[in-house]
């Protein structure tokens, strides 16, 4: 609290007065981290969550690539496919087999969607269980282009 001695007219009374400047600053910087932590503090459904683990794949002999080039061509095992029924032909026997192999997926970036979601369905229809995409890692990305 400050205080505020005399005046200029000379007279000797004490006039009391608080300084409220600090007051103020301090009720600012705690309203500003209210606001910072309000958002943080938001309630949500209480689940529990997926732990996310990237380990490399294991590439086994019985493990089947199917890849798809830029221009749609879909590659069992780095033999052309001539059709989509070819393709299916193909999942069905790997899906009979004991025990059943995992399909890795390579797709091109450049491949239409379309392409990689026939194939990802020729798999579904076939009745294969374990499916996976490959990727490569990214080394420092600066875009698209």
């Amino acid at each position: 609290m400050a205080m505020s001695v005399g005046s200029s007219s000379g007279d000797q009374s004490a006039i009391a007065s608080i300084n409220t400047t600090p007051l103020v600053d301090v009720m600012l910087v705690l309203l500003i981290i209210f606001l910072i932590t309000i958002p943080v503090i938001n309630k949500t459904v209480k689940v529990d969550l997926p732990k996310a683990v990237n380990i490399p794949t294991q590439t086994k002999p019985e493990n089947i690539t199917i890849a798809v080039d830029r221009d749609g061509n879909t590659y069992w095992n780095d033999k052309k496919l001539a059709s989509r029924d070819d393709l299916l032909a193909q999942v069905k026997a790997a899906a009979v087999q004991k025990p059943q192999p995992e399909i890795h997926i390579r797709g091109d970036k450049e491949a239409r969607y379309e392409a990689v979601g026939r194939v990802m369905y020729a798999i579904q229809r076939g009745g294969v269980q374990k499916v996976g995409f490959l990727t490569e890692p990214d080394h420092g990305v600066r875009g698209y282009r």
